[in-house]
């Protein structure tokens, strides 16, 4: 009998193999857009949008986005509720906004991203904004983050 229990383990246990999955590695990769290869308007766009949300923290007046410049799941989640929290944690700690510095643009097969350095007007202030614009040109994803010099390649799933 427990002869009989350990082979059916066994062949429990080969007959378990783990799935391999097929990636596109293509789909991983990152890389650097150089500037003559930008496209002017986007690059407009993206710095714009990303300039009007953290304005939104010195005048406390959000101009809502429309389906023209963001996808609606970007629309439902920048609400005027989470920019005034986010808001008053970041001139708390970074004092008022200043502006964007263009740092790199990079490339995945779905989006172009734009990694800036937001610039505040307390000396201790180091963040970053990431706009993601996908291939319909319109914002995917918006992130804010700590700076760090290394641009991070984790940036999938936002």
């Amino acid at each position: 009998m427990k002869k009989a229990g350990l082979i059916i383990c066994l062949l429990l246990l080969i007959g378990c193999k783990s799935k391999t999955i097929s990636r596109d590695t293509e789909d991983l990769k990152i890389k650097k857009v150089s500037s003559s290869d930008l496209d002017a308007n986007q690059q407009k766009k993206a710095y714009e949008l990303g300039k009007r949300v953290l304005e939104t923290c010195n005048t406390s007046k959000f101009k809502p986005f429309n389906a023209t410049e963001v996808t609606s799941s970007v629309m439902e989640n920048t609400t005027e509720e989470r920019l005034t929290k986010t808001c008053t944690r970041f001139r708390q700690y970074y004092g008022s906004f200043i502006d964007l510095k263009l740092d790199g643009v990079y490339r995945t097969k779905q989006e172009v991203i734009y990694r800036y350095h937001a610039l505040y007007s307390k000396k201790v202030a180091n963040k970053e904004l990431r706009i993601f614009v996908n291939d319909e040109n319109l914002i995917s994803a918006i992130k804010s983050m700590d700076w760090d010099e290394k641009f991070d390649a984790q940036i999938t799933e936002q």
